[in-house]
């Protein structure tokens, strides 16, 4: 129907006209989200004076008489467009409430109550007029007006042309006036300028823009993902000098204040996202300059456009800004654009949104338009509650003060987030006009105090735990004290302090008799035994340093290691000499050799050591493919026992276990928190380490105290302690475990794996801890004592530095930070290394030195560590995952992590881990790899928890387990495919191991081919999506969106499947259930719900002799009630 088309048949329907685009997304949104509130728009304010309210109220039916918008409803139900018509007589509804009897708290409460109710109520968009009005009365010449509308019907610029109307004509009928105002133009004429714009030229304009913007930019959030609809606000104002500056500054450089909010907002999402591209909404007037009388209209004429702001490194902020007004110039023509067909030119996905954050420059402010002289009454104490469908929204209004709010979504941000935000907000708009001669990135977020709280008050620990003493003179202290207590055990065998301690100072004997002396580097290659810890004893109190060769190591890595370190001298023993490459260093063989080292004196040695020399050299992973060895000193080592002791406070009792490979930095906190203090430590076999039930049970017989794990490792010790403890318990038994500390490092940790853990245990004892750690920075970095609390978020929190540590959580161009924003680690202090042996460049690269803008402080050195992290508001730190762990995926920035945080909800799921791979070139795809309960034999029996079904197959798990993503994250983070594993593979120090994951089985994972309808109900709704789409054979499984459907195509299909099938059905039925399946399962039932419906009805018809009619309109009243 065209806008041109006057139905005469309605006695009482003046037009029929499409809506605007703005209108049509507002729809949508209201259908989708019937009970969010959305759009709802609700004026409030205090009238004082001698109120007429018999002209009031005539006041504003005279406008509402004026204005054809305001008689306006909308329908939908079996349409392929959705149109408006208007009315030609509406009446708007009144209420009037007397409360002047009330005490002063209890009005305030009742005018609460009275706003949420109203809310509440909502409005029937199929119903005239969208609109109400409330009079409170409070006291003899006191009222507060509420005054509601929905969104569809007006805008912003409109509701100051509403009001002054409503008090011209009061003030005349209150002087018994007869007023007669211009007749307004009428909303239909803006529908009918829209028809006539070129949409053809608006798509090639937005193409443009958008191209290569492939997903929203992020905005993060401290809460869930999915909104609800709990909306919130806080406001702010800028002082009159700031807002002064800012116009005198916007004037001098020929830009908007406009402009400059847009510009400053780009920023902080920017700064935010740590994206340099970025892409908000903005609404803009939408009323069109050559569109007579346009000014006067009443009517929704805004209209939302993206924004895609770049944000160049290097240039300067007045020439950045001069050119974002250029950009708001040239897309002033294509205003008029559909943001839904906006989004559909873009490259964006459906289903996805174009942005997340909403600009909103208010101009015309109502408030300012109702502060206009009155001559009987005054206005004030003027606020507005109003709902949109974006997770952000920044109200700007520019009045004397530049002031505004922004409106959150309070399940997805807490109030002291966008608290910060706001002023960040301010920082930025402020630092913009002050310091105009800063480059976009130099201009400051943060305010001095936080950053003094940042880098200051949470990061920079000055405490020194210096020693003068290196590793081997500590322990020798130790063997002093306590000569004959057990240093070491390995299976039956055990050596005391004394024993140790003798053997490693023959050996050192021998290797100075060799050249060893400080900064020469041994080569230990030694399986684990008593030998092993001799040989790095004997290394250090020659005044030498070790490097760790793990005999499982592969040859050709063992062979690079040995050349790049250039050692001299290799310990060794004769079963390891076949794994070694030849090359022309002196061996030392502790087994064949002893017989000699044996003769030797078993004095301590004499050497130069000093804490600043060289202990060891451990090689770890290199981005470019080869291992790159870190120089640790031993006041690194020491340092790092002596400020954590008031933590941990070990002592002689302890047992510790050797778990972990000498070539992980783990085992250094291993060995010398067992020697430092007088304790036992148990060498622990190395399959004994990979056999988590053998691993157990020698945690029990030697009555370990302190136990250092991956969390991929005591992972599996606990479903092992879970298995025993059950038996145990069946058998009347009591296996009694010693543990006092569980400390965890290597790997990010998720604390919702401990949970059954601590269901048997509690929290308090053993004591759980995460500590982050890097080889770089000597082992550890951080400390969290963990609770049964934290098993409640997936949040990998990993605390507060070490005191002689500082982290700083930087961006990409080295600024700090907010609360709550992510960014790269830095640490600096006493537990930095020397660097990377002979790689002085990558040393440089990552050791770096770093000084503020005003060079008052200086960071030197701090360690770049390639993981990214945020602190949260009580100064802990979150653990956020690797830089390179990051993958973009068909241009989505996807986080691996959030991926296996929504798999391990799954109650089948143990433990999961997902990768990015690449098989074929230029062809990456999300692989998910699984360990589920039962999932191991050909032809398991799996229970579920959330469903009463079992799996027979791997098959029907894998599709069980895609459909548990489906409910929970977009497509373009659901993984391609998905292994099924026994168990996830380890690195020989229990870290995953990324490496061994095996390629995906491609018949398990084959995604479903075209299923054709199978039933009547299939059938018709297939006909109607395929009516929709314009698409002839769909099948079953096949997405609605992928196959080009969208929110206003989701209305129709909605709104026919409801006349099709005489039900109920909410539009977002279609976006939880997109295919034609999973909707002819959710029409039966709602068929099977009415069938109870109508039995119903006819027993109660009978019992209380009604008729059916009857009882089912009785029914209905009492469910509306």
């Amino acid at each position: 129907m065209t806008i041109s088309e006057q139905p005469t048949k309605s006695k009482n329907v003046a037009a029929i006209y499409p809506l605007s685009p703005m209108q049509q997304g507002m729809l949508f949104h209201t259908l989708y989200s019937p009970e969010s509130g959305i759009y709802f728009e609700q004026f409030i304010c205090t009238i004082s004076g001698n109120l007429n309210v018999a002209v009031f109220k005539q006041a504003w039916q005279q406008v509402v008489e004026r204005h054809p918008v305001l008689k306006t409803l909308f329908v939908w139900e079996n349409r392929k467009k959705p149109l408006q018509i208007v009315r030609h007589q509406v009446t708007l509804p009144w209420t009037e409430c007397d409360w002047r009897l009330l005490a002063p708290s209890e009005q305030q409460k009742q005018v609460e109550e009275f706003l949420v109710s109203d809310r509440t109520q909502g409005f029937k968009l199929d119903q005239a007029p969208l609109m109400r009005c409330a009079l409170l009365r409070l006291g003899e010449n006191t009222y507060e007006l509420v005054a509601s509308f929905h969104h569809l019907l007006v805008d912003g610029w409109s509701l100051p042309i509403l009001f002054q109307e409503v008090f011209t004509f009061y003030e005349a009928g209150n002087l018994g006036e007869r007023l007669s105002l211009p007749t307004p133009r009428p909303y239909q004429e803006y529908i009918t300028w829209l028809q006539r714009q070129d949409i053809a030229a608006a798509e090639n304009f937005w193409r443009q823009n958008l191209q290569g913007f492939t997903a929203p930019t992020p905005l993060g959030g401290n809460r869930g993902v999915h909104h609800q609809g709990n909306f919130l606000d806080i406001t702010f104002e800028l002082s009159s000098q700031i807002t002064d500056t800012l116009q005198s500054f916007a004037q001098q450089h020929r830009v908007t204040l406009s402009t400059l909010v847009q510009g400053a907002w780009a920023i902080l999402l920017s700064r935010y996202s740590g994206e340099l591209d970025v892409v908000f909404g903005a609404t803009v007037s939408g009323r069109p300059p050559t569109l007579a009388g346009v000014e006067s209209m009443v009517g929704l004429f805004i209209n939302t456009l993206p924004v895609r702001v770049q944000i160049p490194e290097d240039t300067a902020i007045v020439p950045w800004l001069q050119y974002l007004q250029t950009q708001q110039i040239e897309r002033e023509p294509y205003s008029y654009s559909p943001l839904v067909d906006i989004h559909g030119w873009s490259e964006v996905p459906r289903g996805m949104s174009l942005f997340e954050s909403l600009v909103v420059f208010e101009n015309y402010p109502v408030d300012a338009a109702l502060q206009e002289p009155l001559a009987s009454l005054e206005i004030d104490h003027v606020r507005v509650f109003e709902i949109n469908n974006y997770p952000l929204t920044l109200v700007v209004a520019a009045q004397q003060t530049l002031s505004g709010k922004i409106i959150y979504d309070s399940d997805r941000f807490d109030a002291d987030t966008v608290t910060r935000m706001m002023g960040h907000f301010q920082n930025l708009l402020t630092a913009i006009v002050t310091e105009p001669e800063l480059s976009i990135t130099q201009v400051p977020l943060i305010s001095n105090t936080e950053k003094q709280q940042l880098i200051s008050a949470w990061s920079a620990n000055k405490a020194q735990y210096s020693s003068n003493y290196c590793l081997h003179q500590l322990f020798e202290q130790q063997v002093e004290k306590t000569p004959d207590a057990v240093a070491l055990v390995f299976g039956e065998q055990s050596l005391t302090y004394s024993e140790l301690n003798v053997r490693a100072n023959q050996l050192a004997h021998h290797l100075q008799s060799l050249g060893v002396k400080p900064e020469t580097l041994v080569g230990v290659c030694v399986e684990r035994s008593f030998e092993m810890m001799v040989a790095l004893l004997g290394i250090l109190k020659a005044g030498g340093a070790y490097l760790p060769l793990d005999p499982d190591y592969p040859a050709e890595r063992l062979e690079f290691m040995l050349a790049d370190a250039q050692v001299s001298v290799l310990v060794t023993q004769s079963q390891c000499l076949d794994i070694l490459p030849i090359f022309s260093a002196n061996k030392v063989c502790l087994d064949t050799d002893w017989q000699v080292i044996s003769t030797l004196s078993p004095e301590n040695p004499v050497s130069q050591a000093i804490p600043e020399s060289l202990a060891y050299v451990i090689y770890t992973s290199g981005s470019t493919g080869k291992p790159k060895g870190v120089m640790v000193n031993h006041g690194n080592v020491t340092r790092l026992f002596a400020a954590t002791q008031d933590w941990f406070n070990f002592d002689a009792s302890d047992v510790w276990t050797l778990f972990h490979s000498y070539a992980f930095d783990f085992s250094v906190w291993e060995m010398w928190g067992a020697l430092l203090y007088g304790g036992r430590l148990v060498i622990v076999p190395f399959w004994v380490s990979r056999d988590p039930e053998a691993f157990y049970d020698l945690l029990l017989r030697e009555g370990v105290t302190v136990l250092n794990q991956t969390p991929s490792a005591f992972r599996q010790l606990i479903w092992v302690e879970s298995s025993r403890r059950d038996a145990e318990a069946q058998r009347g038994g009591d296996e009694k475990i010693a543990l006092r500390w569980v400390i965890f490092g290597g790997e990010a940790l998720d604390p919702t794996s401990l949970l059954p853990w601590f269901e048997r245990h509690g929290d308090a004892y053993p004591q759980l801890v995460n500590m982050y750690g890097i080889t770089e920075t000597t082992v550890h970095v951080t400390f969290r004592p963990l609770t049964m609390t934290d098993t409640e978020s997936r949040r990998s929190v990993i605390g507060v530095p070490i005191p002689d540590l500082q982290v700083y959580i930087l961006d990409e161009h080295l600024q700090p930070v907010p609360v709550g924003v992510r960014g790269e680690m830095y640490v600096g202090g006493a537990g930095v290394t020397r660097g990377y042996l002979n790689r002085p460049e990558l040393t440089q690269q990552r050791f770096i030195r770093l000084e503020t803008r005003d060079n008052t402080v200086t960071y030197d050195p701090l360690y770049k560590t390639g993981d990214l992290a945020r602190y949260l508001p009580d100064g802990n730190i979150e653990y956020l995952g690797r830089i390179d762990h990051q993958v973009k995926v068909r241009g989505f920035r996807i986080e691996l992590g959030e991926i296996e945080a929504a798999l391990n909800q799954h109650p089948v799921v143990q433990e999961n881990v997902v990768i990015a791979r690449e098989d074929t070139p230029g062809n990456q795809r999300l692989v998910a790899y699984i360990v589920a309960d039962a999932v191991k034999s050909e032809s398991p029996q799996i229970p579920s928890t959330t469903k009463e079904t079992t799996w027979t197959s791997p098959q029907l798990l894998i599709n069980e387990l895609r459909q548990h993503l489906e409910g929970q994250l977009p497509d373009y983070m659901i993984p391609w495919a998905f292994v099924l594993l026994d168990s996830l593979p380890l690195t020989t120090n229990g870290k995953l191991d990324r490496r061994a994951l095996p390629s995906p089985d491609l018949d398990q994972n084959r995604h479903t081919s075209f299923v054709p309808p199978q039933t009547e109900t299939e059938q018709a709704i297939a006909d109607i999506i395929s009516s929709v789409l314009e698409i002839a054979k769909i099948g079953i499984h096949d997405n609605f969106f992928e196959l080009g459907g969208h929110s206003l195509l989701a209305t129709q299909v909605v709104s026919r499947l409801r006349q099709t099938f005489t039900i109920e059905l909410p539009v977002q039925t279609i976006f939880q259930s997109p295919t034609i399946a999973g909707l002819a399962e959710i029409v039966i039932g709602k068929q099977l719900e009415q069938v109870d419906d109508d039995a119903l009805a006819q027993i109660l018809a009978e019992v209380n002799q009604l008729s059916s009619q009857e009882v089912k309109l009785q029914l209905n009243k009492d469910e509306s009630i």
